[in-house]
């Protein structure tokens, strides 16, 4: 997914919104509206947050 992630910023006209932001590809994903090969969007930072950080057992459902 990352390699979508860099097209689509390198199709960007206005990509210099995002100078300075430190993105993961998922945060991409969702802004340019792109899927992994598998026709998921994960989004691990939500998963790390919601999961990890809260103590749950992990389960990626939801997730991917």
């Amino acid at each position: 997914m990352t390699s979508r992630a860099v097209a689509a910023l390198a199709a960007d006209p206005e990509v210099s919104r995002w100078n300075g932001a430190s993105l993961s590809s998922g945060q991409l994903a969702q802004a340019y509206g792109f899927r992994d090969r598998d026709g998921s969007r994960p989004d691990a930072w939500r998963y790390l947050t919601e999961v990890q950080d809260a103590g749950k057992p992990a389960d990626v459902t939801g997730y991917r």
